[in-house]
């Protein structure tokens, strides 16, 4: 029998009648997706004219037509999902004049951003990892709200610091600053994380800075007065504040998509005061010939910041763990500028995931950058 025979949806259209109780059992027993090896079937039921699978993955049709099966009211389509592969996605319906989109109400797996919830798609390979989840034995580290006054932005800043378990004041921490700082604790887990590498001697303790933007599209591309806020301003209160080592080496920029180009940004405006990024899907958007670059207004800046760079590459700090999901729009200039970094002398890691541009993908990469930037016991040989 070949392989397309032997997927369930397949079995289902030639077993018999495709009467309700027959559908009932079809559904409750495998759900959707159904994933079997290399293909996932998406299911739909429901009285409506079209349905689509809409999802965010570079190669494959958006969106994705589910068909009807026979004359009853089940839709599927199958597709292939390779090994190891996560995906969002959402199930839009067409009924006469009427759309409407929503999570898929046969899948309780869902993923949540600062956009809304998803439904999530993981096939044969996928693993959330184990340092995700909480373990009681890790000790928790603490978060400790505050408000900081900025001259460079001309208001008080909110930040969240992270000091990790059994803080010592007469020891040193390194500092990691990290873009989109709330987003990251509430939909990447990664005070969680945290608790987690450091309980395993997988990441060296540290002090981390979670810094939420007001206007994220305006302060994150290239945007002088936010650079000058992290490197002139928050950095050395917290240096003056708590025991950090006081050297580049012990100081790292992070962020994911427009959060990674902030922290880009500001390493190239203050070269050689931090010495590493770690940078998730970063917006690294450029034109090599013409002008369209596709992003829209707010890419502008980026691109006139990517194009700069690009056009004069220099070292800024020593070391850059970058990540991509090779499902995202981002994967392109992503590889592209990996040579431009390692030709400044700047020693790059590059990572990619079967992933799109999401904060789960952000998150299940966190174990991966962070003990090559900060390596603990378990990790004291950089790769």
């Amino acid at each position: 029998m070949s392989a397309a025979r032997r997927l369930a949806i397949n079995r289902l259209r030639e077993g018999g009648p495709l009467d309700g109780p027959a559908i009932d059992r079809f559904v409750d027993r495998y759900g959707s997706p159904i994933i079997e090896g290399e293909r996932a079937t998406f299911l739909f039921r429901g009285d409506v004219d079209e349905v689509w699978v809409r999802h965010r993955v570079v190669g494959l049709p958006d969106g994705l037509p589910l068909k009807r099966i026979g004359e009853s009211d089940l839709w599927a389509v199958t597709t292939v999902l390779p090994e190891g592969s996560r995906v969002e996605y959402q199930i839009e319906i067409r009924k006469g004049e009427s759309y409407e989109r929503f999570n898929d109400p046969l899948n309780p797996r869902v993923a949540q951003s600062p956009m809304g919830s998803s439904s999530v798609c993981a096939a044969v390979g996928y693993r959330v990892p184990e340092w995700v989840h909480h373990d009681p034995e890790a000790r928790p580290g603490e978060l400790v709200e505050e408000q900081v006054r900025s001259k460079a932005l001309r208001r008080d800043q909110p930040i969240q610091i992270y000091l990790p378990a059994r803080f010592n004041r007469a020891q040193s921490y390194p500092l990691l600053v990290v873009h989109d700082g709330t987003d990251y604790l509430q939909f990447a887990a990664m005070k969680t994380v945290l608790d987690n590498l450091i309980h395993r001697l997988d990441l060296d303790p540290l002090v981390a800075v979670f810094v939420p933007p007001r206007d994220r599209l305006k302060e994150y591309p290239n945007h002088a007065p936010h650079a000058r806020f992290v490197a002139r301003e928050l950095v050395p209160l917290l240096t003056e504040r708590l025991p950090l080592i006081d050297t580049p080496e012990a100081r790292c920029l992070m962020g994911s998509s427009f959060g990674g180009i902030a922290a880009f940004s500001t390493a190239v405006r203050y070269p050689g005061f931090f010495g590493s990024l770690m940078l998730q899907s970063a917006s690294l958007v450029f034109t090599d010939i013409g002008f369209d670059h596709g992003g829209g207004p707010a890419f502008d800046p980026v691109v006139k910041f990517v194009n700069a760079f690009r056009e004069k590459p220099r070292q800024v700090v020593d070391r850059i763990h970058m990540s991509c999901g090779v499902y995202e729009p981002l994967i392109t200039p992503n590889r592209s500028m990996v040579p431009v970094l390692r030709h400044t002398g700047t020693r790059v890691r590059y990572v990619e995931s079967r992933d799109g541009h999401n904060w789960e993908n952000w998150r299940d990469g966190l174990g991966v950058g962070l003990p090559w930037l900060f390596p603990g016991p378990q990790k004291y040989v950089y790769e």
